[in-house]
């Protein structure tokens, strides 16, 4: 079986057989129908995949790659907060009538500092320092920006990576502050992974090990029964997916830029709803 399922099943189990209910009144998170949604979870999960064996893609329920590049893509390479950049309707609860975020994911990459070296935004910084710094313990990127909180239509959930060069290889870590299990964790695990990808290639490297730090991992309440039939599945072989060898811009990437062979996974689950 996959990395991603591994994972993705033990800590579903762990929630489910082991978790704690948060059925305070308080919760911030609703149900189309306006009733609250409730979860179980579990605090401090880490999860680690190595790169150099198998890209982690969940094989249980398929996951669409191309799709995940494609958000990661918009929110690195187009630093972009507005939804109408995307092509995907993954943010529309989240966006006005422009179709803006507010000032959250890809407007803070995008945002310059100044470094002794010159004006860098967050992605061209990784960037640099992966060419010209590759033993730095200082490469890393954090889009909390507090001063920014109140002008964001939802605080960032997956808000910080570091990065490591360990013998050649990147290695990096993805913090998050919360994950709906269900409808997030396998998404996020692909696109993240694509993203270390990419950026290894870009400098001459090879990519190492991604660990994945998830402060609250959930499960809501409506989510459950679904969860239970998910885990039940037989897992498959992980896929061979493989990168473009030729772009080495990170700026050229495009959700094209991956191919997925031998992917066998099992039957897509029902639309399920989304707490919001």
């Amino acid at each position: 079986m996959s990395s991603a399922d591994i994972a993705f099943i033990n800590t579903c189990r762990s929630i489910l057989e082991e978790g704690s209910w948060v059925r305070d009144e308080r919760v911030r998170p609703h149900w189309d129908d306006g009733e609250i949604a409730y979860t179980k979870k579990r605090f401090c999960v880490v999860n680690r995949y190595d790169l150099s064996e198998e890209f982690p893609l969940l094989t249980i329920r398929p996951i669409n790659l191309k799709s995940c590049v494609q958000e990661v893509l918009w929110i690195w390479q187009k630093k972009s907060n507005n939804v109408n950049d995307l092509g995907l309707h993954i943010w529309d609860s989240w966006a006005d009538a422009d179709g803006s975020i507010g000032k959250a994911y890809g407007y803070q990459l995008g945002v310059k500092h100044e470094y002794r070296e010159g004006m860098f935004d967050q992605v061209d910084r990784v960037l640099y320092d992966l060419k010209n710094n590759p033993c730095s313990r200082r490469i890393m990127t954090n889009i909390y920006n507090f001063a920014d909180l109140h002008e964001m239509n939802l605080y960032p959930c997956a808000y910080s990576m570091t990065f490591n060069v360990v013998d050649g290889k990147l290695c990096a870590i993805l913090n998050q502050r919360s994950q709906d299990m269900l409808a997030a964790n396998a998404w996020n695990v692909a696109q993240y992974a694509a993203l270390v990808l990419m950026l290894a290639q870009c400098a001459g490297l090879q990519p190492g090990e991604f660990v994945h730090v998830i402060a609250d991992a959930h499960i809501y309440d409506r989510h459950i029964p679904i969860v239970e039939e998910l885990i039940s599945r037989t897992p498959y072989p992980a896929p061979k997916v493989t990168l473009d060898p030729s772009i080495t811009d990170f700026y050229a990437f495009t959700p094209d830029s991956f191919t997925v062979e031998n992917y066998q996974h099992g039957e897509k689950i029902p639309k399920f709803p989304v707490a919001v």
